[in-house]
């Protein structure tokens, strides 16, 4: 689950665009969770991220900033971290993620690119991720298509939760 939910990255970055003569479509600047993932592939699953859902997104109107935590259950409470163990300290932080950086939106297509994020390979100079949408009310989804490598093989669909 942990590579699958790694996609997640750069999840629910979009905005609203008026054209001229049509409607202003929903925007999706605020808050947001991911609440689902369907990972494809000869075994497909679905999985309902539980309450509390430790992830937020938070959107504005250029630049996005993600966290999440994947961990099955708590994670524990490093006392120091200058005597804490390798072990210790992965256990703590090893189940964290956060990522933040701009983005772009053509058409129902968004493309991430991260500025700040736990993982240096996330920030190389060049990297993006690529990400076709819907969206129906305070529902949004996501399908990873493309990053820097290429076409993603087996692309997961993120679904979220505007949460504010």
């Amino acid at each position: 689950m942990k590579r699958h939910l790694l996609l997640l990255i750069g999840a629910g970055l979009l905005t609203s665009h008026a054209v001229a003569g049509q409607s202003k479509s929903p925007s999706i600047q605020g808050a947001w969770q991911a609440v689902e993932v369907t990972i494809p592939g000869p075994t497909k699953q679905t999985i309902t991220i539980p309450e509390p859902r430790p992830n937020l997104t938070v959107i504005t109107t250029k630049h996005y900033s993600r966290v999440q935590v994947e961990a099955e259950g708590p994670r524990p409470a490093v006392g120091d971290v200058a005597k804490a163990s390798a072990d210790e300290l992965r256990a703590a932080w090893g189940p964290f993620y956060a990522e933040a950086g701009t983005y772009e939106v053509n058409g129902n297509r968004i493309t991430v690119r991260p500025v700040a994020a736990k993982n240096p390979a996330a920030m190389t100079p060049g990297a993006f991720t690529t990400w076709s949408f819907t969206m129906d009310s305070n529902t949004l989804r996501l399908t990873a298509e493309q990053n820097q490598h290429g076409p993603i093989a087996d692309p997961v669909t993120v679904k979220l939760v505007r949460v504010e």
